[in-house]
């Protein structure tokens, strides 16, 4: 088995079997969403025909939407799932964010919190859509007053709760709808049938990968991953590689990559942030080029799977800086992909 081929083919990097974003998300079960102003690439490159414009339609459609779930950061994921995804991270995401909110000294009472997702419900009820910025007004024109984190933490228990999700995608601006306006329809469903969906998405698309990788990406307990594993049970290949017990879905590809390919991945991208242990991608000398200590993922260049250089596209030109001693990128394939991004965002 090569986890760097069958990764690549998983999660649909090379040869994708998908025409629309919200098709890719699906099949991703949750993507990570830092870098608001590149997450239609980070979707569409997975596409068969890259769109920025498909992207926008299918987010404002509410076929695809950006909430803090897992791990309690930002993530793409189907508008069909988060009703139900929510319900399996609620419980670890609100620890996650009371510790954040004790670390840094804030309290916020009951009372407080209804108060401002009132605030927020009858704002949005009249405006459909509402800029962080709204959100504030709307809170200071009741009369309360708040810093800035303060407001953040309140938007942040309002999705948790279910009454907030993304609006429409305002470029460089992220938007707020109540997600019973955006997704009428939001499923609900048992934990551990919960569990068993949300194991399969992620084997199914990140596969080969570790437990260790599971825990990690859904931010779960071990106890929870395990239960989830043993569930989906004769749907999931165990495979030794170095040491390593990995596993794929019984759906996943194992067959089809051909070398010489090169892609520009987004900052964040679930071919690195999707796991744990990065290094069957991302050679340990070179993981300070990828990302800092602090968690922050900067864009990267992928030559046959390994990162090998780091990219930008600001005003739309791509530049490429390689720093893989031993790589030289096929530059028609390098040529390929730079005309592929540049195209995404004009159709």
């Amino acid at each position: 088995m090569n986890p760097v081929s069958a990764r690549l083919l998983n999660q649909q990097l090379i040869s994708p079997q998908f025409k629309t974003p919200h098709d890719v998300v699906d099949w991703m079960g949750a993507m990570q969403a830092q870098d608001y102003r590149m997450l239609p690439w980070a979707v569409t490159m997975r596409t068969r025909r890259p769109s920025v414009k498909a992207f926008e339609k299918d987010f404002n459609e509410g076929r695809i939407v950006r909430v803090h779930l897992f791990r309690t950061t930002w993530q793409l994921v189907a508008g069909e799932d988060l009703g139900w995804m929510l319900g399996l991270c609620r419980d670890s995401a609100m620890r996650g964010l009371q510790g954040w909110m004790k670390s840094n000294g804030v309290c916020i009472p009951k009372t407080e919190q209804d108060a401002v997702h009132q605030i927020f419900y009858d704002y949005l009820s009249q405006h459909r859509i509402a800029l962080k910025g709204d959100l504030a007004s709307a809170v200071a024109d009741r009369g309360l007053t708040m810093e800035d984190h303060r407001l953040s933490y309140h938007i942040r228990l309002a999705e948790y709760s279910g009454l907030l999700c993304s609006g429409d995608y305002i470029r460089q601006k992220n938007s707020y709808a109540l997600t019973a306006d955006k997704l009428p329809c939001a499923v609900q469903m048992p934990h551990e049938e919960a569990l068993v969906l949300l194991t399969r998405k992620y084997f199914r698309s990140h596969g080969p990968a570790s437990l260790e990788d599971f825990v990690w990406w859904s931010g779960l307990g071990i106890g929870d991953c395990r239960k989830g594993m043993d569930a989906v049970g004769g749907e999931l290949i165990r495979e030794r590689w170095k040491g390593m017990d990995l596993f794929l879905h019984q759906d996943s590809r194992t067959r089809g990559f051909r070398s010489g390919g090169v892609h520009l991945l987004a900052p964040y991208d679930e071919y690195l942030i999707g796991y744990k242990s990065r290094h069957v991608a991302l050679h340990p000398d070179h993981s300070h080029r990828a990302h800092n200590s602090r968690g922050i993922f900067w864009p990267v260049v992928l030559q046959d799977g390994e990162v090998i250089g780091n990219w930008s596209a600001p005003a739309g030109k791509v530049s490429v800086d390689i720093f893989h001693p031993d790589a030289t990128p096929n530059e028609a394939s390098l040529e390929k992909e730079i005309k592929r991004f540049i195209r995404a965002r004009s159709i």
